[in-house]
């Protein structure tokens, strides 16, 4: 990836910086919204994945931005931030 276009470049001034590609901001924007979803409900990640019948292991994967999440799964998790109940009742 030596030529993707870079969305945030490294502070000159700290040597343990490093440039941000588009597709690494992308991906860790949708880990913060998985992860602040999870732990606005108060749930644990188990918890979450049991709950809402997604591997934990994804589930661990995406909040920690080693896979980038689907579209589909940030879809599913927006819907879940808002309904979380009747979510948790369809898939139960």
């Amino acid at each position: 990836m030596k030529n993707a276009p870079i969305a945030v470049a490294a502070d000159p001034t700290d040597a343990a910086d490093f440039d941000v590609t588009v597709e690494a901001l992308d991906r860790a924007q949708r880990a913060r919204l998985i992860r602040r979803t999870r732990t606005g409900l108060g749930l644990s990640q188990a918890e979450f994945a049991s709950r809402f019948c997604v591997p934990v292991g994804t589930l661990r994967d995406w909040e920690q931005a080693r896979v980038t999440a689907p579209d589909f799964a940030v879809a599913y998790v927006r819907v879940i931030a808002q309904y979380p109940e009747m979510v948790a009742k369809a898939v139960g």
